[in-house]
Order: C-alpha cells, then sequence, then structure tokens
C-alpha cells in the first residue's frame, strides 16, 4: 500500500501533543471494536511493544507494533517515534512526528504504511482511504 499522510494543527504545546499521541491505550479507544494490549513497563521507549486487537468474540486479528524510534519533542524542536508492525496479518510501520508551530501549538503528522496480508494489492485504494478516515479521525480525537 502506498504511504498515507495526514497533518493536523493544533493549540497544543508539543510536549502535550506527544503524551497524547504517544497514549497508546487510548489509540485502542478510538479504534472501533480494538483494544490495546501493553506488553512492555512503562515509558514507552525503543523496544516499547504493544498490540491493537480488532474484532468480536473470537472473530479477531492481532497488529502488534515495536516502538523502533523514539525522539519526543523539545520546546522548538521536532518529535518522532516510528512503529514497525510485527504480525503476520498486518505489517508495515507507522511514524508520528510532531512539529512546533509558528504562533504556538504544533503541527502533528502520522504517515502510515499498511500491508493486510490476507488482500491483494488490487485492494490497496480501498486500504488507504479506509486507513486515511479511521487513522484521521483517531488523529483529531487524541489531539482534542
Amino acid at each position: 500500500m502506498p504511504v498515507i499522510r495526514i497533518i493536523h494543527r493544533t493549540r497544543l504545546a508539543p510536549a502535550e501533543a506527544w503524551r497524547r499521541l504517544t497514549d497508546w491505550e487510548r489509540h485502542g479507544a478510538q479504534v472501533p471494536l480494538t483494544r490495546t494490549i501493553i506488553e512492555t513497563a512503562p515509558p514507552t521507549h525503543v523496544g516499547t511493544r504493544f498490540t491493537a486487537r480488532t474484532g468480536v468474540g473470537s472473530i479477531t486479528f492481532d497488529d502488534p507494533m515495536e516502538v523502533t524510534v523514539w525522539q519526543p519533542p523539545g520546546d522548538t524542536s521536532e518529535g518522532l517515534v516510528r512503529l514497525v508492525k510485527r504480525g503476520s496479518a498486518v505489517t508495515g510501520w507507522a511514524e508520528i512526528e510532531i512539529r512546533p508551530a509558528p504562533g504556538g501549538g504544533c503541527e502533528a503528522e502520522w504517515r502510515e504504511e499498511l500491508r493486510l496480508r490476507a488482500l491483494p494489492r488490487l485492494f490497496d485504494p480501498l486500504t488507504a482511504a479506509a486507513a486515511r478516515f479511521l487513522f484521521g479521525r483517531a488523529l483529531r480525537a487524541l489531539l482534542r
């Protein structure tokens, strides 16, 4: 799937936006039928692992992820977290970048490459559209 990119401006300070966007349990609350299972002790760092489990009853799939880059923002510097998807059904990566904005607040950028192994590439445009909608909605909700 091509990389999707979503940018959202907020009046939140970069540190607060970062805190909200890297609260992995809150991510699960923003995606329908999903919960996040944290597998490593806090605080988040390179090597932190968690799984987003989506489904109902016994019909579920897991999206295990690992933090491979962890660079929180400073007052005037950008922050970046990179997650690598380690699952058998879902592969790819995600990045969340926080940039201080002129005049206050910040800009959050969510980039993601998502591959669902069960779907042929023919479905990439549909997967990308669904991901843009879902992750855009989650990004706005997490920053609200």
